[in-house]
């Protein structure tokens, strides 16, 4: 058969370890034999960062600005054990912090459900995405030990020099600890944009929570802003898709997640994102069966792996032995990519093919061909745990018969 065509590539972002092998093997199994593949190659490998100061990070993401669509494969943020072995310059910053940065974008993570594996909790029959919010908060917080007897304030200066100022707290009679937060209402006014698109794009539900009873003026401004985008924005676009937005208390959120049967966008500030999208995965199954995609509020895609760069296993393959690595969350993110430059294009021909590879990919673990973690949590009778190469050899037989 005559291979896919492409008129504009996508940005591939080539990452790190066991997740570099994996991403070489998809395109030389699954996707080179059957797409006249075009991309704009970024190597975010761990040595070439070092090797450029980490530019190439940066230009990754401009890129990506330029055109619209990114896949990204696990790279490594390093910590003081990597800087000896890598022999580092720096401490290189997390490129996925730095890409979301300059995108502006929202994380948006999302189970992928097959049969044989049930969820610890048995009511979610559907996904439920978490949009986490990654940009402020505790992760560009600033903080401090204090000694007894100290008094902490809050202050900050206006353009004119005024001073405002609030009491933190006495700490009379023990030592303790203070930290500082901040958000900016750009930074959240896309984030609410991002959501409200995502769930139009998607025709799904969508959530939000905070604590604004007890976080009055923090928390408040979250709840505020999305009331205000969305009755000035949306609320008619979603009464014509026939969606909801619904806002709650984060407790009471969280009670309501439990008990629903999912199917629905659960957006989140930054620390309930991080904490509720490894919740959620874990709950499903596995990390390595999570879709993750960083969306702008300008419409720009970055699509990724949920997890990480699974060190253990590179080692392994390093000795010579032979690995049982789950693909399947960085093959998602090549067919979610290549979805979305399809519709962007308009060229019906790759959203199917990538709606194909999906389906192949599902149907070979359902039909009892699957990687070792999943053959772990899997409750088919008849299952056949193979390796990495293996499974991506029986997706792309699966494949050629939807083709």
């Amino acid at each position: 058969m005559a291979k896919i065509p492409m008129k504009t590539p996508l940005v591939e972002m080539d990452g790190d370890e066991m997740t570099r092998i994996i991403w070489k093997m998809i395109k030389d199994i699954l996707l080179i034999p059957y797409v006249d593949l075009k991309t704009e190659y970024y190597d975010l490998g761990l040595e070439y960062r070092n090797e450029t100061n980490d530019q190439v990070t940066f230009d990754s993401a401009e890129a990506t600005k330029k055109y619209g669509v990114a896949v990204k494969c696990a790279t490594i943020t390093p910590n003081a054990a990597r800087m000896t072995e890598y022999d580092l310059k720096e401490m290189w910053k997390s490129p996925n912090g730095t890409i979301r940065a300059i995108l502006d974008g929202t994380v948006f993570r999302t189970p992928i459900i097959v049969k044989g594996i049930t969820p610890y909790i048995p009511t979610w029959t559907k996904p439920i995405t978490i949009a986490r919010h990654a940009y402020g908060d505790v992760y560009k917080n600033t903080e401090m030990q204090v000694t007894e007897g100290s008094k902490c304030e809050l202050v900050c200066t206006d353009k004119d020099g005024n001073e405002t100022r609030q009491l933190i707290h006495d700490f009379n009679g023990t030592d303790g600890i203070i930290q500082g937060l901040h958000n900016t209402d750009k930074s959240i006014s896309s984030f609410a944009r991002s959501c409200f698109n995502f769930a139009l794009d998607t025709k799904q539900d969508l959530w939000f929570a905070t604590k604004d009873t007890i976080s009055k003026k923090y928390d408040h401004r979250f709840k505020d802003i999305f009331a205000e985008i969305f009755e000035n924005e949306y609320k008619e676009k979603f009464d014509a898709a026939g969606i909801e937005y619904f806002y709650t208390l984060i407790d009471d959120a969280v009670a309501r997640v439990v008990r629903s049967d999912g199917g629905y966008i659960w957006a989140c500030k930054n620390y309930d994102g991080d904490v509720m999208s490894d919740m959620v995965a874990t709950a499903y199954g596995s990390l390595a069966m999570m879709t993750s995609v960083l969306v702008s509020p300008e419409g720009v895609y970055e699509y990724e792996a949920a997890h990480g760069t699974v060190q253990r296993h590179y080692y392994k393959y390093l000795k010579g032995e032979t690995t049982s690595t789950n693909s399947v969350a960085t093959l998602f993110a090549w067919t979610g990519a290549l979805r979305k430059r399809g519709e962007l294009d308009g060229l019906t021909e790759l959203s199917d093919f990538a709606d194909k590879l999906e389906k192949a990919t599902i149907q070979t673990i359902e039909e009892g061909v699957m990687t070792g973690d999943l053959y772990l949590l899997s409750s088919l009778e008849n299952k056949q745990k193979v390796d990495t190469e293996t499974f991506l050899k029986e997706v792309a037989v699966r494949l050629e018969k939807l083709l």
